[in-house]
């Protein structure tokens, strides 16, 4: 189409007539009277359009894929770190298995006990060369855990709460020398202190310097004044040497713990006691004697010799 004046004039008539049928549109609202054209443009057009719009699909798609992709791989990447780290965290099936042992005593005597217990983890220890036997636990005030609260695992005692931080707590392990606890011997009523001596046996000055004490008998946690920082029936451990009284007012044992403080991994921090003393009832079945078997020799007689008369009268 040439660019004459009565193209030009033709165009600016036909804006013009848009315009005055875009308003008559918008002023007639509902009732417009070109929304029967509409509705005919679209019944012609529509199927047009949406051929269109299926052509074009596909490409949008794609669009959106490509910029999702990124989104999806970070995600992924994401959750490759955080199974590697749950992984890490849990270790090998061993290590798993291990530990649900270690729980599964630890919950065992704390059922004995009648304690409530908060179950924690071993996360750090203390500095050898400074003689500190302490432990760091993954629990802290924000768990309920308080100083001076009692730390026990599947074998027996492990020691007390000495500092709590927001989400850790350290422990003395009742090895440390500056540990003390109160005892008590099974099936009687000596008391005593055990005190720690690093890698060897607790030292236990019982109170009564005449009391009968064998090598095998065993001790639990007498308690303290309103249960802490010990609650009472806690086993401690058995007696491996008893020093000759020597007329004094106190006994010495030496006791083998039942708690390995080397060895260490799961815990239990005693957030509720018992409403009664458990006694005796917390320590493991005695073990039993292994028979020792006996050897019977039996000699048989042999045949007695000639004598040498009887001898010399044959010949």
């Amino acid at each position: 189409m040439r660019d004459t004046r009565e193209s030009r004039l033709l165009l600016v008539l036909l804006i013009a007539i848009a315009f005055a049928l875009i308003t008559v549109d918008i002023r007639g609202g509902e009732d417009s009277p070109v929304d029967g054209a509409r509705q005919g443009a679209a019944t012609v057009f529509g199927p047009i359009e949406s051929g269109v719009s299926a052509a074009v699909d596909p490409v949008g798609n794609a669009v959106s894929a490509i910029r999702e992709s990124g989104e999806r791989h970070d995600r992924l990447a994401v959750l490759e770190e955080e199974n590697a780290a749950l992984k890490a965290r849990l270790g090998s099936d061993d290590r798993s298995r291990s530990r649900l042992k270690q729980l599964d005593k630890t919950l065992k005597v704390a059922g004995q006990g009648q304690y409530g217990i908060k179950g924690a983890q071993v996360i750090a220890i203390g500095a050898a060369q400074g003689f500190s036997w302490t432990i760091t636990i993954d629990v802290g005030a924000n768990d309920g855990i308080k100083r001076d609260m009692t730390v026990l695992n599947g074998d027996g005692l492990v020691g007390r709460v000495t500092t709590v931080g927001p989400n850790t707590a350290t422990v003395l392990l009742a090895s440390d020398p500056d540990f003390t606890v109160g005892t008590r011997m099974e099936a009687g009523d000596e008391l005593g202190f055990a005190s720690g001596q690093g890698d060897r046996p607790l030292r236990v000055e019982l109170l009564n310097g005449k009391a009968e004490v064998k090598k095998g008998d065993r001790l639990v946690t007498f308690g303290s004044q309103a249960d802490r920082p010990f609650v009472p029936g806690v086993p401690v451990g058995v007696v491996s040497r008893v020093d000759p009284s020597g007329g004094g007012l106190t006994r010495t044992l030496y006791v083998t713990p039942y708690a390995s403080f080397t060895k260490l991994d799961i815990v239990g921090v005693v957030v509720d006691v018992p409403k009664k003393d458990p006694r005796d009832t917390v320590l493991p079945p005695k073990p039993k004697p292994t028979p020792r078997p006996t050897v019977t020799v039996t000699v048989t007689p042999s045949a007695e010799a000639p004598a040498d008369g009887q001898n010399q009268q044959e010949q």
